[in-house]
């Protein structure tokens, strides 16, 4: 086949997002709540300062711990279900909604919501990328068109591998998160290509590898079992393994 673009997903594709997510997860929130003890002590003893309201008794991660976090996030997904994939609207959301629980008024509850998004989407982009990867999308970028297409909320613009991706599409932002065809048809436009001269590479097999081939994009799988394939999806242990996979499609006809 003739191969003129190709499509990655990032999270545990190009990187492994585990570490990176339970780190941002517990680190901004360990943050606000240290934030938010220090700005609370600091108003108490201002002179003339006044004092918090008095609602806001106690620490903010005893009063809500994580845990009550993350399951108001997952109540505000079952609420509105067309931001369901749209984690930083929703994180930002369920943190103003908890901060005003506490008892901080509407424009206090709103600037710490946001000065704790801005702390977790710098944890957020603290990935490291597999080793192979940089001389990897190097190497492609020289061949094919290069786009990414992620789920989740890393801004790839903000990571050194941007470089390599002339096309981004976020498509929680779009309110379309994979396995809906829009992300890839809106990458693929941009592209200028068609599905049949297209290989998209993620490790998610609803979400990547059959959303792709349902459009007719060959898949790239990078996935942990050798569950029986349909025609068009192969199977890598590891994204090093591309490379080998697209010499075998450029070869047949």
């Amino acid at each position: 086949m003739r191969l003129e673009a190709i499509t990655f997903d990032l999270d545990d594709t190009l990187w492994d997002n585990g570490g990176v997510m339970q780190r941002t997860e517990t680190g901004h929130y360990a943050w606000l709540d240290q934030a938010l003890n220090e700005w609370r002590e600091g108003r108490l003893g201002e002179q003339g300062g006044g004092a918090p309201p008095a609602d806001a008794a106690g620490r903010f991660a005893e009063r809500f711990p994580l845990e009550a976090f993350i399951a108001h996030r997952l109540r505000l997904a079952a609420e509105h279900p067309l931001r369901r994939g749209d984690f930083t609207w929703l994180r930002h959301r369920a943190l103003g909604e908890l901060l005003e629980a506490y008892g901080l008024p509407p424009e206090q509850a709103a600037h710490w919501a946001r000065r704790a998004m801005e702390r977790f989407m710098a944890l957020r982009h603290e990935v490291v990328p597999f080793e192979e990867v940089e001389a990897l999308l190097e190497a492609l970028g020289r061949r094919y068109r290069l786009a990414s297409i992620t789920n989740g909320n890393v801004e790839i613009a903000r990571l050194p591998l941007g470089r390599h991706f002339p096309v981004a599409i976020a498509a929680g932002e779009l309110l379309a998160p994979k396995p809906d065809p829009r992300p890839f048809l809106a990458a693929l436009a941009r592209l200028g290509t068609t599905p049949s001269r297209a290989l998209h590479v993620g490790d998610h097999w609803e979400d990547d590898a059959l959303a792709a081939r349902r459009l007719g994009m060959q898949a790239a799988w990078i996935g942990p079992d050798d569950r029986p394939l349909p025609g068009g999806i192969h199977r890598l242990d590891h994204v090093r393994e591309l490379p080998a996979l697209i010499r075998w499609l450029e070869r047949q006809r």
